[in-house]
């Protein structure tokens, strides 16, 4: 009978230590976190989950926004009293004409020569831009001054991929490229070659553009369109 109650007691013991380690286990993945990977910056880890850089170097207490490491474990959100503040831009760097938004200081145009072959829409939570077709090889150009960022090929389903910071405000980016013209770093021009058109997933020639705002995806069409 002794042996019988000590069994008993061994298995809610048992059951009460799973348990607790499955809470812990819980309460560790409760936070999201990313794992840096070699060849990835700050931009790219913000622009893959649509955050700020400028969250992600608070959040983590990062010193320099060029100071991260392969290994390094990436907080993608703040502590609850963090409090994120918008930057809107001021009244008179923006301007209006005709539904085309763009600021005072850029110019923007096409980044190839191709039509249209899928929109933007803001209710897409998969896709955050448009594509333009064209043909294998064709030039790709930078939609606007500003710094690479990022260029590789880091993350699957966008073939080699450019990041382009262009101020505070807008990034852009290219993907689904054969080949990269540019580096990070590189300061860029204008309608300054930067890859060749490559495949898409279903092997189609096309370029997959995108321009994000304060690191919200925006309508492209509304900078390039007219250009």
């Amino acid at each position: 009978m002794l042996t019988a109650s000590k069994k008993f007691m061994s298995l809610i013991f048992l059951s009460l230590f799973l348990f607790a380690c499955s809470s812990i286990q819980l309460e560790k993945v409760s936070e999201k976190r990313h794992f840096v990977r070699t060849g990835e910056t700050l931009y790219f880890i913000a622009w893959r989950y649509g955050l700020d850089y400028q969250d992600l170097i608070a959040w983590n207490q990062i010193s320099s926004k060029s100071l991260i490491y392969p290994g390094q474990i990436i907080k993608l959100s703040g502590p609850t009293s963090y409090e994120k503040i918008k930057k809107i831009a001021p009244k008179s760097n923006k301007i209006i004409i005709n539904s085309k938004i763009t600021n005072k200081n850029l110019k923007w145009a096409s980044p190839t020569k191709g039509k249209v072959t899928r929109r933007f829409s803001k209710n897409s939570k998969l896709f955050s831009g448009i594509l333009l077709d064209g043909k294998l090889g064709q030039a790709i150009n930078a939609a606007s001054d500003g710094r690479v960022v990022y260029a590789g090929n880091g993350l699957v389903g966008y073939g080699q991929l450019v990041i382009i910071e262009h101020d505070k405000t807008y990034l852009s980016a290219y993907g689904h490229n054969q080949a990269l013209n540019v580096k990070e770093g590189d300061w860029i021009l204008k309608g300054q070659k930067i890859a060749t058109m490559g495949m898409d997933p279903k092997k189609l020639p096309r370029l997959y553009f995108e321009i994000r705002r304060n690191s919200d995806p925006v309508d492209p069409l509304k900078f390039i369109e007219g250009s």
